[in-house]
């Protein structure tokens, strides 16, 4: 057999329906923004792939960091043990991250960092005597990954519809603006003050895979400071926007008020490895820690604090926190506020939204926003013909590219959108 008669004889690809998607792209190596083909052809990954690659693909530094590591320490348990990658990883995120934060728990992507503030937040009130407090709080839309708390906390759609039943309830509010923030906060208000919400959890400024929608830093502050007023605990969700894809490291930094735990994942490493962070504050820290082996938190993974992935996570901040980086996503900030302005007055778009490095198109077409839907698969298709890796959500065209590409790449991929775009014209306007 072929590879890619073995790929659909034995593989079964994430988000893909087996039976009538397009055969995958088999993909030999990387560098840089670029994916290189089997059959010759190379695209620019506009989309990092899935929001993880921020450096780059094969970044020689990161690279370098993990072969390094490789050589001295592949994998130890982390109960009971520790080791130099875990512990200046820890200092790094700590100096790094805003607020008040103490400690860093370590798991493996992006769902489980959620699923870990979940059970966080509700064991901490739990072993603070307080039983009642059950319920959680989330914005319409919101999506915080796939195991079963974090669909909880997400919205009910076609992804988790099988599970509607055995998911547990949550209170979900409409995110805030200008047209909704009166009644939100009154609403916000009322759930807060029945005494029974353990926590609050958001996406900040951006939710991701609800089509890029955003939202203000202000209104969520307001947010905040009711569930901080009526005790509730604060969770965001910075899988998708931490390490600079707001143009801040973290967008929590567009905040006043400061959540209590922060969930981290996806460009942490540079897109390397997994790797999962739940950072909390010492407030949360201190309701486990006791002499009671009861209010001890019972959650690991067998990978929990991989050396090698927070090797490769050390190397990602240093890369980050370099000037050379910090112009990079200014220019991709500059580039995207100048290419959303050119748009203007096209017919053929009912929005474009911007937030740092994230690039939003909502087309105004006839059959609005569906993960599942022709233009999504039309759209794909046209840009990657061309030389561009960009996966719509929906009738929402997104990029959300490597923070190495060029000036000239990113031209390349602006003309592939608009091009997508007319292409569109007569089937779907």
């Amino acid at each position: 057999m072929t590879l890619q008669e073995k790929d659909n004889a034995y593989v079964w690809h994430p988000f893909t329906q087996m039976k009538i998607a397009d055969a995958p792209i088999h993909i030999e190596r990387a560098e840089g923004c670029y994916l290189f083909a089997s059959n010759g052809e190379k695209y620019i990954d506009a989309v990092s792939s899935w929001w993880v690659n921020i450096h780059g693909h094969a970044h020689p530094y990161i690279a370098e960091q993990i072969a390094r590591q490789a050589k001295e320490l592949e994998h130890v348990i982390f109960a009971g043990f520790t080791h130099t990658p875990a512990i200046t990883l820890a200092e790094k995120l700590l100096h790094l991250l805003p607020g008040n934060f103490s400690k860093i728990f370590y798991s493996d992507n992006g769902s489980t960092a959620v699923e870990v503030a979940l059970k966080m937040a509700l064991q901490y009130w739990h072993n603070k005597g307080e039983r009642n407090k059950l319920k959680i709080i989330a914005f319409e839309d919101a999506y915080h990954g796939d195991t079963f708390g974090a669909m909880s906390a997400g919205a009910r759609t076609i992804f988790n519809k099988p599970y509607h039943d055995l998911l547990f309830g949550v209170h979900h509010i409409a995110v805030p603006s200008e047209k909704n923030i009166a009644s939100g906060i009154k609403q916000f208000e009322e759930l807060a003050e029945r005494g029974d919400v353990a926590a609050f959890i958001f996406e900040p400024l951006v939710q991701g895979t609800a089509g890029m929608q955003m939202h203000s830093a202000a209104h969520l502050d307001m947010l905040l400071a009711i569930a901080k007023k009526n005790n509730i605990l604060c969770i965001a969700d910075e899988v998708m926007t931490g390490f600079g894809r707001t143009g801040k490291t973290f967008a929590c930094e567009y905040l006043h008020e400061q959540p209590d735990i922060i969930c981290l994942s996806k460009g942490i490493t540079g897109g390397f490895l997994p790797l999962g962070v739940t950072a909390s504050t010492a407030k949360v820290f201190d309701a486990f820690y006791s002499d009671d082996p009861a209010k001890t938190f019972f959650h690991g993974h067998s990978y929990t604090a991989n050396p090698l992935a927070c090797a490769s996570a050390i190397a990602s901040i240093e890369l980050l926190t370099d000037n050379k980086c910090r112009k990079q996503i200014e220019l991709i900030c500059s580039s995207h506020a100048a290419f959303a302005k050119t748009l203007k007055g096209n017919e053929l778009i009912k929005d474009v939204r911007q937030c740092g490095t994230i690039l939003a198109i909502e087309l105004n077409t006839r059959e609005g926003t569906s993960y599942f839907n022709s233009i999504r698969n039309d759209v794909y298709r046209f840009c990657l013909n061309n030389g561009v890796l960009l996966r719509p959500l929906g009738n929402i065209i997104y990029t959300m590219p490597p923070y190495c590409i060029t000036g000239n790449e990113l031209f390349k991929v602006y003309d592939v959108m608009q091009e997508a775009i007319k292409s569109l014209q007569n089937k779907y306007f």
